[in-house]
């Protein structure tokens, strides 16, 4: 059932749902879900077509070759294992959907894409009947299927490969698939993506694109599945400061390694940003991937990039790390001041709005009274998750009296005010020494 969500002015919404604000504090006067779920759209040479598929830490370590078609070590797997490196889970999306599968007279490969090209079918008589078939599937040099069979229509489809049972089976040292080749990335590749990840909940979404275009695409996204939808994300982009936005990060660094677009460091603050608990924060978090990260930059560029509301990575020693765990924005508000523009703080309220909205609508919605008995049971509901929060040093200070839920204008809906203080990590030290 499709639900409402999202934020609102008066209470005048249609669909039944969790409408949630977020506001600063006005300066004077005016059960904790899991983290750890990204989403990418993919340009891969292998893979499911036009179908968001999910991928866990486990499975890229142990099943890359069939889900990518290459194996974890691969180069061209160098990015999702720094995405991988936090990040728990991955909704990936294959954007070169809807290219040509390789082939031969025996075999047509599973999936779409140039890696099906580097299969082969190889067949030899059996050793022990020899009206029998040995049929292996290869790729590049690894057997990746096998079996034994009296004739083609015998054979059984495989990860790699779907067998022409018509044909006839001969004896061949290695008959290679050809024809295979990726589908064309372009705007309508991206909004397929956007259109199928919409059903989908994760924590941050990443994309590795260079084009302000579809930057903006993906930016616009975020801000209506985060403010109209009530969808708590963030958008990990390279180089799009302009955003200004807490549901936007902007990695300023760019990589040096060849093959590798300049903006592959996406790969890694996707799963760092994803990956990172409610209580924490990525500031000073080292660097820990494969790609070489330029971090050619003064200090005056740094407290630059920081006004700016990139986040930046910068060299300590040795190390490569963290400078601010920031997103875009940069203009404040009455309603939204500073402290919304440490992703700690977005990441807080995310946690609250996707628990409470899931409380809400799973426990409460169509169900519980909304008498003072039912208000009192939200109520305490959501005293309970917050002291949870606090437990954890996610919020500080938290009193059961800042959280108050009161019937709305009609007898169907209940107005809900609460408030929070983010703990952020420890930033800067001011140290006077007395010396005598």
């Amino acid at each position: 059932m499709a639900l409402g969500g999202g934020t609102f002015v008066v209470q005048n919404k249609k669909l039944p749902g969790a409408y949630i604000n977020f506001v600063s504090a006005a300066a004077a006067s005016a059960t904790l879900s899991d983290r750890g779920v990204a989403t990418m759209p993919l340009e891969l040479d292998w893979g499911v077509d036009g179908e968001v598929f999910e991928v866990t830490n486990s499975d890229f370590q142990k099943n890359s070759l069939k889900v990518f078609g290459y194996d974890y070590t691969h180069e061209k797997m160098r990015g999702l294992r720094d995405l991988f490196l936090n990040a728990k889970t991955l909704y990936a999306y294959k954007l070169t959907s809807g290219g040509t599968k390789a082939a031969n007279a025996f075999a047509e490969a599973r999936y779409t894409g140039v890696r099906g090209n580097d299969l082969k079918i190889v067949i030899q008589k059996n050793a022990d009947n020899d009206q029998y078939f040995d049929v292996k599937t290869v790729l590049g040099t690894e057997i990746v299927g096998e079996q034994t069979v009296e004739r083609a229509a015998d054979l059984i489809a495989d990860d790699f490969v779907t067998y022409k049972t018509s044909a006839t089976l001969e004896v061949t040292a290695a008959t290679p698939l050809t024809g295979g080749t990726n589908g064309t990335v372009n705007g309508t590749s991206y909004q397929k993506y956007l259109d199928k990840i919409e059903a989908y909940t994760y924590n941050v979404m990443g994309a590795v694109v260079t084009d302000d275009t579809t930057k903006g695409m993906l930016n616009a996204f975020t801000k209506r599945m985060r403010d109209e939808m009530g969808v708590k994300f963030q958008l990990v982009l390279h180089r799009y400061q302009t955003a200004d936005y807490y549901g936007t990060i902007s990695v300023k660094n760019k990589v040096t390694d060849d093959g590798w677009s300049e903006a592959a460091l996406v790969y890694w603050v996707t799963g760092a940003s994803a990956g990172c608990d409610v209580n924490k924060s990525n500031q000073n978090k080292k660097y820990n991937g494969g790609f070489t990260v330029d971090v050619n930059y003064t200090q005056v560029d740094l407290q630059k990039a920081i006004d700016a509301g990139e986040f930046v990575l910068h060299r300590v020693g040795a190390d490569v790390r963290v400078l601010e765990d920031i997103n875009t924005m940069v203009t404040t508000s009455d309603t939204q001041g500073a402290v919304f523009k440490d992703n700690q703080t977005v990441r807080v309220i995310d946690q609250i709005a996707n628990d409470i909205a899931v409380l809400f609508n799973t426990k409460y919605l169509g169900v519980v009274p909304n008498d003072a008995a039912g208000r009192t049971s939200l109520w305490s509901d959501i005293v309970q998750h917050h002291e949870q929060l606090e437990k954890i040093r996610a919020i500080e200070n938290f009193s059961d009296s800042d959280v108050t839920v009161e019937q709305g204008n009609t007898k169907k809906s209940v107005v809900v005010t609460d408030a929070v203080t983010v703990v952020n990590a420890m930033s800067k030290l001011y140290m006077t020494v007395t010396v005598a």
